[in-house]
Order: C-alpha cells, then structure tokens, then sequence
C-alpha cells in the first residue's frame, strides 16, 4: 500500500465527513469519489479470477459494497436550498457506513501489507481462493460502494431540483 492508496481512502471518508454539514452538490464533488475508485481500478484491476470460490468472495464482496454505497446515499439528505443549489447533507447513519466500508478495506490493506499475508494465504488455501483474488474484490466493493452512492445522490439532487421547479412554477415556495 504506497501513499497514493492512502490518500484515496482518505480522501474518500473525508468527502462524506464534509458532508456532515451540508455541502453544495455539483458534478465535481458528485464524481470525484468515482474518478478516484476508477484510477485505483486501473492501476490495480487487470482480471478477475474466476477458479475455486474467487467469484463467490467477488460478487459477495461487490454486493457488499452495493448495500453500503446504497445505504449511505438513501440515509444522505439531498434538498436545495433557497438560491436554488442542490445540496446534499450526510446523515450520521450514512457517514458510518460510508466509513465502514473505506475502513475495512483501509483495514484490509493494511493487515495484508503488514504480517497479514500468510494469515490471507492461509485462508485462500482452506477456501479455494487464489490469492490473487482478494485485490479485484476489494476494488469490486470499492467500485460498487462508490458508484450505487453516486447514482443514489445524483437521482435525488434530480429529483430535487424538479421539485424545487415545479414550487416555482406553481408559486409555492
């Protein structure tokens, strides 16, 4: 784990901790989080393996990233505010999971690049796992977390900004 893995998690908790307090939602700060988890993805992701159980740990970790990416983004208050930006509000339920996620895999990485290896290798071989599967899945959930949480929030500023459209149009403030 080099610095650059390290300040993508970071700043991938920071940007929902910032949200805490209510933050103006433009497209940059909708797909920042996705660029980020994209480099990773093409800096770490060149296959995903597919012997033994390698798929199952894949697709139960990608499902995993989904429930929370979606959580956090249906617990994130979206809304605009009186001059009309769409602002989107983190919940303290939505900050947790959202942390959770960006925790087990710092967590993750850190156990694997600090002694945890042998322990990971070990348990590749009781459960059919190439050991070459665990980045892929980690990235997987990474990726789902951050994409299910972008869609979640970009659907509700949309929806947001109809509402605030149709107030306006019918004079209702």
């Amino acid at each position: 784990m080099d610095i650059k893995d390290w300040l993508i998690d970071i700043a991938l908790v920071g940007m929902v901790l910032l949200q805490l307090r209510g933050r103006r939602l433009t497209a940059k700060t909708l797909l920042l989080p996705v660029a980020l988890v994209a480099w990773a993805a093409t800096k770490y992701l060149h296959e995903i393996p597919t012997s033994g159980n390698d798929l199952f740990l894949i697709v139960a970790t990608t499902l995993i990233g989904l429930a929370l990416g979606a959580g956090a983004g249906m617990l994130t208050r979206v809304y605009h505010n009186d001059a009309g930006e769409v602002i989107a509000r983190a919940t303290a339920t939505a900050a947790v999971l959202w942390v959770v996620g960006c925790g087990f895999r710092m967590a993750f990485q850190l156990f694997a690049t600090q002694g945890g290896d042998e322990a990971i290798g070990r348990f590749s071989t009781d459960y059919h796992l190439d050991p070459t599967a665990w980045a892929p899945a980690i990235l997987l959930m990474a990726l789902a977390e951050v994409i299910a949480r972008t869609v979640i929030v970009a659907w509700r500023a949309r929806e947001a900004l109809l509402g605030s459209s149709d107030r306006g149009r019918l004079g209702v403030q």
